[in-house]
């Protein structure tokens, strides 16, 4: 029985280190950079617009509760075509305030410490950031989509919050932490 005892404090002992650790880790700033104090921001609406002329195709993501009981929508305004050059654009909205806030904003103003990564499981679609933070490296709020052959698939838009820049211009080898990833079913005509 004493044996047992031990074993359970010895958990409860470890249980609380981890613990510990965890809101150390969080609420200190690796850096010690105090300039960009970073209050994560409520992201309730993610569109992304591509244009190429009259061609215009819209992926919007809505979670206008964040955390709330009501599930988020996804919709998409139609087909992309073939073998075609979109110029895209990323919006992100705070819907629960009123008029919304555009948190695109931010992201541009603090662009050396944000970048997008947006890819897709379609290998013929070739995705190019096109803006640039201070330092010269990608935000990724405006880009270029050139579509291949007729194909169906997904397209996965993350934000990274302090990124490591430059880096392989892949979400998981760029680190930092995600503020929002969202994935859409996309279809090529």
């Amino acid at each position: 029985m004493k044996n047992l005892k031990s074993i359970k404090t010895i958990k409860l002992l470890a249980l609380l280190f981890i613990s510990s650790l965890t809101i150390v880790s969080c609420s200190s700033d690796d850096d010690g950079d105090d300039d960009h104090d970073h209050e994560e921001e409520l992201i309730t609406t993610v569109t992304y617009e591509l244009t190429n002329g009259t061609d215009i195709v819209t992926l919007e993501f809505q979670d206008i509760d964040g955390d709330g009981s009501a599930l988020p929508t996804y919709s998409i305004s139609g087909p992309l075509t073939a073998n075609t050059v979109y110029t895209g654009a990323i919006e992100l909205l705070n819907e629960t305030e009123n008029p919304a806030e555009d948190i695109t904003l931010e992201v541009e103003d603090e662009g050396d410490d944000h970048e997008f990564f947006i890819t897709s499981s379609i290998s013929d679609i070739v995705i190019t950031k096109t803006d640039v933070d201070e330092d010269g490296n990608p935000i990724g709020i405006e880009s270029s989509l050139v579509t291949g052959d007729a194909a169906t698939g997904t397209l996965t838009i993350i934000l990274k919050h302090e990124p490591t820049k430059p880096n392989d211009g892949t979400s998981v080898g760029a680190g930092g932490s995600t503020d929002v990833e969202v994935t859409f079913d996309i279809e090529i005509q």
